[in-house]
């Protein structure tokens, strides 16, 4: 405490932490422009947070367990602050949010290696919580801060007076990475190797070795019933051959009776215990009777999270490489691209996702009133439905993700129009309202017939 309180208070410390602020005072805001590549790849000379972004201390891994998109901050990735403009990685950090807070999202802070030589000056701080204003806090959830040191634990003293309550309830201290597990998906972090080799360090330096939380206890074989963390084909098999996972089915029954009017429907997280119980009575075959809940948002949290815990990806591993090169087609081209992708897929996964942007595309002819354009949707819906088989998504994997599934649901009549001959039959479903239990019946492939309607089903059943 003594040696970080002498750091920020001697003389020669002070003189030039306002030699630094003296030169990158003034902001100018720039124009959203597309991301520059962070980590690895091709990077954009010419883009305006080049000389941030490079470093890769942001990234965007897709959502966490509750839906909310996931931002990271790595501080060992931070160079000397002679060699980074510190107001410039304030812009970044704002250019970077400003395209995920109209959603809610959840923030992980690495501190692991903010050292002397390139941590921000208090003064810098005090003015970044002051530019994050009410736009970025609100839809703030969850704010983690890994292997907490006595710095942060004085900055945050220091700051309390400034910090509403509210805001403080967010943040949580994460002294192992272990501990992470119970909030976020373990395959969607993106770990800078000094932090792990941190946490081992700090693991071995337990008595008895690595810390309880870490020991993973053996998977346990899933229920006949389960319908979160299994494949489709698992949950056909043991629900007499159905094909629209009933999970799937009676949240957009609930929400196309009920949510199309709903303003950022999708955008919105549910009660963290709630939405659990929910998904404990699913896999234990109980009835879910959503009307009792009283919160639209709670069967539009359990449809993502669904997805998101599918093993394999609806759009499959094999298609994700695709799925990113389709920004390198023509736009006029990308339509029909995207629709030669998706006969590729497995008949069991286009019917599922057939079933989905049909859907979705219903959502989207409500915009005007939910504010849930094709666009909006895609950046809600584009992490969960495909995503690496080793690693996460990258931020900038994100764009070609999200255009691609804004393509899907814009032109969902289009893309899902027909499929090639080799393709097996189709079959429609005919669900009880709200009820566990399907019936298929084949049918043959109709026109599509009106908004909404997925070919070979009624209204009633899509």
């Amino acid at each position: 405490w003594c040696n970080m309180a002498t750091l920020y208070l001697s003389p020669q410390s002070c003189r030039r932490r306002k030699m630094r602020n003296r030169v990158v005072m003034g902001t100018v805001r720039i124009a959203l422009q597309p991301h520059v590549e962070s980590v690895t790849g091709n990077q954009d000379t010419s883009h305006p947070y080049y000389d941030v972004a490079r470093h890769g201390i942001l990234q965007v891994t897709g959502d966490d367990n509750y839906g909310r998109k996931l931002v990271i901050f790595s501080s060992c990735l931070m160079p000397p602050s002679h060699q980074l403009n510190h107001h410039h990685l304030l812009q970044y950090l704002m250019y970077t949010l400003d395209q995920y807070v109209e959603s809610d999202y959840t923030v992980v802070y690495f501190h692991h290696g903010l050292r002397s030589c390139n941590k921000p000056s208090l003064h810098w701080l005090r003015n970044a919580y002051r530019e994050f204003d009410r736009k970025y806090k609100k839809n703030l959830k969850a704010l983690y801060v890994v292997h907490p040191t006595n710095f942060i634990r004085i900055i945050w003293n220091i700051f309390q007076p400034l910090i509403s309550h509210k805001f403080g309830k967010k943040l949580t201290y994460v002294n192992y990475l272990s501990e992470l597990r119970d909030h976020l998906s373990w395959d969607q972090l993106i770990i800078p190797p000094d932090v792990l080799r941190h946490d081992e360090r700090l693991q071995a330096a337990q008595k008895g070795g690595l810390h309880p939380s870490s020991k993973t206890p053996p998977p346990r074989p899933p229920l006949p019933t389960q319908q979160f963390g299994v494949s489709l084909q698992y949950i056909a098999e043991k629900n007499q051959g159905v094909m629209i996972p009933p999970v799937m089915s009676q949240t957009v029954a609930y929400l196309k009776d009920n949510g199309l009017q709903t303003e950022g429907i999708f955008r919105r997280s549910a009660r963290v215990q709630l939405i659990k119980d929910v998904q404990k009575l699913y896999n234990q075959g109980k009835p879910v009777m959503f009307e009792q809940y009283g919160d639209i948002h709670v069967p539009a949290v359990i449809l993502k999270t669904f997805l998101r815990e599918l093993p394999e990806p609806l759009l499959t591993f094999p298609l994700y490489h695709q799925i990113q090169d389709v920004v390198r087609v023509e736009s006029s081209l990308r339509v029909t691209t995207c629709k030669h992708i998706l006969e590729r897929l497995p008949e069991h996964n286009y019917m599922v996702l057939k079933y989905l942007l049909c859907f979705l595309n219903m959502v989207s002819q409500q915009s005007i009133i939910n504010k849930m354009s094709p666009s909006n949707l895609a950046c809600v819906f584009g992490v969960n439905l495909s995503w690496p088989s080793q690693g996460s998504v990258s931020l900038t994997s994100l764009t070609p993700l999200n255009i691609f599934t804004e393509i899907l649901i814009e032109h969902y009549h289009t893309v899902f129009s027909s499929r090639c001959p080799q393709a097996e039959p189709r079959y429609h479903l005919i669900p009880p309202r709200y009820q566990p239990r399907y019936h298929l019946i084949p049918a043959p492939i109709p026109p599509d017939t009106s908004p909404g309607t997925i070919p070979g089903t009624s209204p009633d059943t899509t």
